[in-house]
């Protein structure tokens, strides 16, 4: 585990500044290792929706070694075996998607560290210097470890108070897309109502001194979501972003910027 950098996000959130990172969706490690290079507070390695495997995954956390940059992994649903394996690895934490309940989160934080607190087993991987350093990951691991629920459900919101009593947990994270769907509004980043839902959520989350995260959509909303209070800042996806660059990009010297969103060849 990267316990310098761990701590140096955990100290800047409880001080209540804004740390920045990058969610990774595409397998190239140089993308973490750029984001390192720009020195982000933190990276999301991406496996809920993506073509990312373990390899892919363990790549991207060997660029983020040594460094001030804390590597995340989100897994892809609640399960023992995938955080066990992701932290395994050499995760710094973990990022679970669609916790609704408070005995989910409970299972959550459960699966991410070990016995007598959790259920977490103990392995020879990366994350022990593979068997060598077992008493001193074990320490650094359940003092450190970072389990981030995303909240992106209407039943979510109306357990909050309840997913706020869970011990272990200092930030979690809004999914405003999923969060729309559940609402009756699929494909919509932030439906009818939903932002205004997500703002009193969020300041529900900083009443009981938690942290929230959300993706930025541009430069301009980054600002704004610091402005409201979010302290966990995506600064956006690294395919997005790259879309976002180039299509800016192709605008500037008057070239159409649309994507094609079929696989289809463009009819001349």
């Amino acid at each position: 585990m990267n316990i310098a950098a761990l701590r140096k996000l955990r100290a800047q959130l409880q001080a209540d500044q804004t740390v920045h990172g990058l969610w990774v969706t595409l397998e190239s490690a140089s993308i973490t290792e750029i984001a390192v290079g720009l020195g982000l507070d933190f990276v999301v390695i991406d496996t809920e929706h993506g073509h990312l495997d373990w390899g892919d995954v363990v790549q991207h956390l060997r660029a983020a070694v040594r460094s001030d940059t804390v590597a995340l992994v989100r897994v892809t649903e609640l399960n023992t075996g995938l955080i066990k394996r992701a932290l395994d690895i050499g995760a710094d934490g973990v990022v679970v998607p669609w916790v609704e309940t408070p005995e989910q989160l409970a299972q959550a934080v459960a699966c991410a560290h070990y016995p007598p607190r959790g259920i977490r087993g103990i392995g020879g991987e990366r994350a022990t210097c593979w068997g060598r350093a077992l008493p001193e990951h074990v320490r650094e691991a359940e003092e450190n470890v970072l389990v981030v629920p995303i909240l992106e459900t209407v039943q979510a919101g109306r357990n909050l108070e309840a997913l706020c009593q869970v011990p272990g947990v200092d930030l979690f994270q809004f999914g405003p897309a999923d969060y729309s769907s559940t609402a009756g509004f699929a494909g919509q980043w932030e439906g009818p109502g939903v932002a205004e839902e997500l703002l009193r959520l969020k300041n529900i989350l900083r009443q009981h001194g938690k942290q929230v995260g959300v993706l930025g959509t541009s430069p301009e909303n980054l600002r704004e979501r610091e402005a409201q209070g979010f302290r966990f800042l995506g600064l956006g996806m690294d395919a997005g972003l790259l879309i976002r660059a180039v299509s800016d990009s192709l605008t500037a010297v008057g070239r159409p910027s649309r994507l094609q969103t079929s696989f289809q060849p463009l009819k001349g």
